[in-house]
């Protein structure tokens, strides 16, 4: 991302109120948003059968809870680099599957926010469960 397209994201962060005045997130604003309000604001687009990374029920930290057959299709971002095969899911932006490959804890959040935008209902509960943990929220 560009420092400008930083620069407007913190801008309508503040404007939304997900930011306190000392400009540190306000956790369970945060969570309130991503749980109800994520899957409208970027609905899952399903794609064609590709190669890609592992998001949603396939990733970290829910593959440990939900045990799906190594050969099914799963969840994926796009990308030449993936090690996955399975159904295309719009990533949040267009460098996040690069920027998940390179930092382990940033994937998992993505993969907890695609789980809650596109997750049946027991993917939904354990990632909702997941990211208040990795929050701390109480």
């Amino acid at each position: 991302m560009s420092a400008s397209e930083v620069h407007a994201g913190i801008d309508r962060l503040r404007k939304c109120r997900l930011l306190n005045e000392e400009e540190r997130p306000r956790k369970t604003v945060l969570l309130e948003f991503l749980v109800h309000g994520l899957p409208y604001v970027f609905p899952p687009e399903h794609g064609t059968i590709a190669r890609g990374i592992a998001t949603s029920y396939a990733a970290p930290p829910l593959n440990a809870h939900i045990v799906h057959d190594e050969d099914s299709l799963v969840p994926v971002w796009p990308s030449p680099d993936g090690n996955r095969r399975g159904y295309t899911l719009s990533p949040l932006y267009r460098s996040v599957p690069e920027a998940a490959t390179r930092d382990p804890e940033l994937y998992q959040l993505l993969a907890l926010t695609d789980a809650i935008r596109d997750g049946r209902v027991r993917e939904h509960k354990l990632a909702i469960a997941c990211l208040t943990e990795k929050l701390g929220v109480q």
